[in-house]
């Protein structure tokens, strides 16, 4: 494994060299592997002598829980050691199982069958979903979500600063969406979403869309992204309407459309409230009730329930 730029993840140095892995990953790798190493086979060790030591003599038990604990650090050790390189493999997945099941496919076909057929078949596969508009749009729809996942950990490589062990984010997973991609995304720590906010552009030129939003995906796990990748405005297509067949085509166009548009309520029917002005000099006496709660008519009001305004004055 050659040596590069830290800056970079897949390069490419004057001698023609290709450097799979960064060095400051590789370098950040191996101190991980050796600290995981002591520490599962530490409390292995001790956990397992101290259970061994109930049952047979305490140094013998030391021995046991060596014998458990080495092993299984040396497990521990091996799997952060090739963490980068597992990642690698889970960025190229699809890539990797597409080919996988391509090559076996063609090499049972050619084994079980003679040119002619062989040849036949191969044109009907690729011939038959690249003439129909349906499936080449599928297939054009999930070819660009496995662009758009390499394209993101490019962006991520270039200009999102990492933690200080080098690590990027971990994109999971991606599908087709109307308007384009939705990649889901999971932060490692050293980034939140408001570094990626200010990004978002930069991220849409890198993955050759229009527009690219960001939201979290988990109200409880604010490192659990999901980024929507937009390319085209379905909003502004035009569709067809039913309306269109029930107005009559020789209508003439000045009796299609109103010749004056309503800008207020016409309520003719609504009768204005009026309001009685009480006499001069007296204010109005109050209306007493049309009937009591015992359902008899009240008695008729006298002078002597109005107030005089002489006594006011």
């Amino acid at each position: 494994m050659s040596k590069s730029s830290p800056r970079r993840s897949f390069g490419r140095k004057a001698n023609g060299t290709i450097t799979v892995i960064e060095a400051k990953v590789h370098r950040s790798s191996a101190r991980n592997a050796r600290l995981a190493f002591i520490l599962t086979a530490v409390i292995v060790g001790l956990l397992s002598a101290v259970v061994a030591a109930s049952s047979i003599h305490p140094i013998l038990a030391v021995f046991v829980g060596a014998l458990i604990g080495v092993p299984l650090g040396g497990l521990a050790w091996l799997l952060v050691r090739i963490w980068p390189v597992l990642r690698l493999l889970w960025w190229w997945t699809p890539e990797i199982g597409i080919t996988t099941a391509l090559g076996a496919a063609w090499v049972h076909l050619v084994n079980h069958t003679s040119t002619p057929i062989t040849l036949l078949v191969v044109a009907l596969v690729v011939g038959v979903p690249a003439g129909l508009p349906v499936s080449r749009r599928f297939l054009a729809a999930w070819t660009w979500c496995l662009v758009v996942r390499h394209r993101l950990r490019v962006c991520f490589a270039q200009f999102i600063i990492a933690n200080q062990s080098g690590s990027l984010p971990l994109i999971l997973w991606a599908k087709p969406t109307p308007v384009g991609e939705r990649v889901w995304v999971y932060l490692r720590p050293g980034l939140s979403l408001a570094d990626l906010e200010g990004r978002l552009d930069r991220i849409a030129v890198a993955c050759h869309a229009s527009t690219a939003l960001i939201e979290r995906a988990s109200d409880r796990n604010a490192a659990y992204l999901r980024f929507d990748i937009k390319r085209r405005e379905v909003l502004t297509a035009q569709v067809g309407s039913p309306l269109v067949d029930v107005i009559d085509p020789d209508t003439p166009a000045t009796e299609r459309i109103p010749a004056t548009v309503p800008t207020a309520l016409d309520l003719p029917d609504i009768d204005a409230p009026t309001v009685t002005l009480p006499t001069q000099g007296r204010p109005a006496a109050k209306k007493p009730p049309a009937t009591t709660a015992n359902g008899s008519k009240p008695a008729a009001s006298t002078a002597s329930d109005v107030d005089d305004v002489s006594d006011w004055i």
